[in-house]
């Protein structure tokens, strides 16, 4: 039997010794991150990705060794256990195929052909089911078993017990389950219709079929939401003529006497218990799936849209826009401090709208602000236009539609009363829409992923795996990035690898007592962060206050000797990367040779290129390599649109289906998947993700809908 590091290296496509090293790292409390970055000599350079997946793997397939032991003692207990169902129950690929095998001794409740033992038909079964050459015809067989007293009052009584338990059987039989479900999976139909006379979201679905195998994941939840809100009715609908022949193939003897009871018994199975289970079984199959599938996409749109490059070190207003209770305005500092705060009203008609541009323009004017954040929700529209008669006054100045999805879940949240105890709800909200723009990592990390709304149906996914997932890719953002400790927030800190909510609130509570960190040693001063725990999060937290430039790199400590050796074998110093004077040493290390190098260092060849990447750019940020994000100083309307118009916009959503695209008319605009690239995609993720500015052209407008139709193929 293949051991689970085999298994991993074989899907994985990686070798056996690095797939090893994984698990014994994960195994000795090692995050992804950490080992993602600082352990590449031992896992081969694997990507936090394909880490993530194998760390995913590694959990099913020890529950599937868990589970596998545990219905082997199940059945031994009954002494039941052969060496052929052992063995069967160890080759076992997965979950579901082992709970087939445990299927015929689980403990089940009273059935009817618990009664039909009960009243001792079990031999009668067992010879009618055995159809050997000798067997007698059903109803002379049956003859011997009637017994008044055990309730079996005449022959047919007798062939119903015994066509009960051989069902039974049939049901639980583990090679029948399964060639039945690969059937079902491959040959079966889902078809919907509507459940009541009334118009709703799911009208598409009153009239739907497709294949099983050709369902697509947004169409599964789609139509399990509208089952669950009584608007559809659903059913798996099978061949059962086709079922039926391969289940007498592999029950039936011909040209026994009990043929046609055994196929009878086969029609009962199928009708009675099989086809039920199974099209309950292919239902949560395809849920599993589908939410998989859901699960992955979310992950796929948020880690670029908190990976989207800052407007770093500019004062910045924020708008949270509004009708009855007015436009929220916060003006924060380049560092996100806040300045100022006010309210305005621009929508309660044409006299208040210009004394709010007179207030306004008094506030950049006074804060020298340059960039202007407005959140994209109601009354988003009339506050751009709004802005874009302020930034004529102003001048200089430039704004930014910023979503705002989650900033009023934040708001409301116990850490925003806790960083804003001054300020309302409203005007927190405002806050944290200006700081999106500045930095959308820092800022976004405050709110429960799933509120960042860059994903389809997120309340029909099982949210614990859910939660998992977009937290992993939470981490591998902030600490690709790296965060300052003098200046991060607890909820920033907490995704530091080897940190949680008790040693960032620590980490915090000791800059305020003492002063900023001015070296990594210093952070093994903070109260319950230990040696491990400082081996895990030193290499991701910067201390630019440090008088050692690799106190503010991604350059772990155990590898500062390494850093100075390299340095010194291709004569340089520390004062070189104070003074960004490296320019070279790529070339150097080339013509030297990368593992001669790395082997005078002491270190792999990873790390040494790793670390020469830090020596020439110290404090880098990776997202600052990105295209900036789309600033403007005008406004379009929906009605300026026309045909053939080419714009440039930013893709705010990758669904299944095709990507929304912000062209800086209130209403994003959606690019089917069939207008993306020339080249045939099976998801629009193939080519597009969130954040992207990309170049589109208008295809259709529909005012009155408010729906915008456009092509990036056409663009290019």
């Amino acid at each position: 039997m293949e051991t689970i590091t085999q298994i991993l290296a074989q899907e994985l496509g990686q070798t056996e010794a690095h797939v090893q090293n994984v698990i014994d790292l994960l195994d000795g409390g090692s995050t992804i991150p950490f080992i993602a970055r600082y352990r590449k000599e031992l896992h081969g350079s694997m990507d936090d990705t394909v880490l993530r997946t194998l760390e995913d793997r590694l959990q099913y397939l020890r529950n599937l060794e868990k589970r596998r032991e545990e219905v082997k003692s199940a059945v031994e207990s009954q002494g039941k256990l052969t060496e052929e169902l052992s063995a069967a129950i160890d080759a076992a690929v997965t979950l579901a195929e082992v709970e087939d095998l445990y299927r015929p001794y689980k403990p089940k409740r009273r059935t009817r052909a618990t009664a039909a033992r009960e009243k001792g038909l079990e031999p009668l079964a067992a010879l009618l089911s055995a159809q050997g050459k000798d067997c007698p015809a059903p109803l002379e067989a049956a003859a011997a078993y009637v017994d008044p007293e055990k309730g079996v009052e005449t022959a047919e009584d007798a062939l119903q017990g015994a066509n009960d338990i051989i069902a039974e059987e049939i049901s639980d039989n583990a090679a029948v389950r399964k060639a039945l479900r690969e059937f079902m999976l491959r040959q079966s139909v889902l078809e919907t219709s509507a459940a009541k006379d009334e118009d709703s979201v799911y009208r598409l679905y009153y009239e739907f079929q497709r294949p099983v195998a050709k369902l697509q994941g947004h169409q599964i939840l789609a139509v399990n939401r509208g089952e669950r809100e009584a608007f559809l009715k659903v059913s798996v609908v099978t061949d059962r003529d086709a079922a039926l022949v391969l289940l007498r193939r592999a029950v039936v003897r011909p040209g026994s006497k009990a043929m046609d009871f055994m196929k009878a018994a086969v029609e009962d199975a199928y009708d009675r218990l099989l086809y039920p289970s199974l099209e309950r079984e292919i239902r949560n199959h395809l849920t599993e799936e589908a939410g998989e599938g859901a699960i992955h996409n979310f992950a796929l749109n948020l880690r670029p849209l908190l990976m989207q490059p800052p407007v770093k070190g500019h004062v910045t207003m924020g708008l949270d826009p509004g009708y009855r209770m007015g436009c929220k305005v916060a003006v924060v500092d380049g560092t996100g401090k806040v300045l100022d705060t006010t309210v305005v009203y621009p929508t309660h008609g044409e006299r208040q709208k210009q004394a709010c541009i007179a207030e306004l323009a008094k506030l950049i004017r006074q804060h020298n602000v340059t960039h202007i954040a407005i959140g994209n929700g109601t009354a988003s529209r009339e506050t751009e236009q709004m802005t874009v008669e302020l930034l004529r006054e102003t001048g200089g100045v430039s704004y930014m539609i910023v979503s705002e999805a989650g900033a009023s879940v934040y708001s409301a949240s116990k850490l925003a009363a806790e960083e804003f105890p001054q300020f309302d709800v409203n005007l927190r909200s405002a806050v944290s829409i200006a700081r999106r723009l500045q930095d959308p990592l820092a800022e976004l990390v405050k709110i429960d992923p799933k509120a960042i709304g860059v994903g389809q149906y997120q309340h029909d996914m099982p949210q614990k795996r859910l939660d998992e997932t977009l937290s992993g890719v939470v981490e591998d953002c902030v600490n690709s990035v790296g965060v300052d400790i003098n200046t991060a927030s607890p909820s920033l800190l907490q995704r530091v690898s080897g940190l949680n909510a008790t040693t960032a609130k620590n980490v915090v509570k000791y800059r305020e007592e003492n002063g900023m960190f001015t070296s990594r040693k210093q952070i093994l001063k903070v109260p319950k962060l230990g040696p491990k725990a400082f081996e895990q999060c030193a290499g991701f937290l910067r201390v630019p206050e440090s008088k050692t430039v690799l106190d503010n790199t991604a350059v772990h400590p155990e590898s500062y000797a390494a850093a100075q050796k390299l340095l010194e074998l291709t004569g340089h110093t520390m004062e070189d990367v104070a003074g960004r004077k490296l320019g070279g040493l790529d070339r150097q290390i080339q013509s030297a040779g990368a593992e001669e190098l790395a082997a005078a260092c002491g270190v792999g060849v990873p790390t040494l290129l790793d670390v020469a990447k830090e020596l020439q750019k110290p404090g880098r940020d990776p997202r600052d390599e990105l295209p900036p994000p789309v600033l403007r100083t005008d406004i379009l309307e929906l009605k300026d649109l026309q045909p053939g118009m080419t714009l440039t916009g930013t893709v705010r959503n990758v669904i299944d289906f095709g990507v929304f695209v912000d062209i800086g008319v209130h209403q994003d605009g959606l690019v089917h998947i069939s207008q993306i690239s020339k080249k045939f995609l099976k998801h629009p993720s193939e080519a597009v993700s969130v954040g992207d500015v990309v170049k589109v052209a208008v295809l259709e407008v529909d005012e009155k809908k408010k729906r915008i139709a456009l092509s990036m193929k056409q663009a290019q």
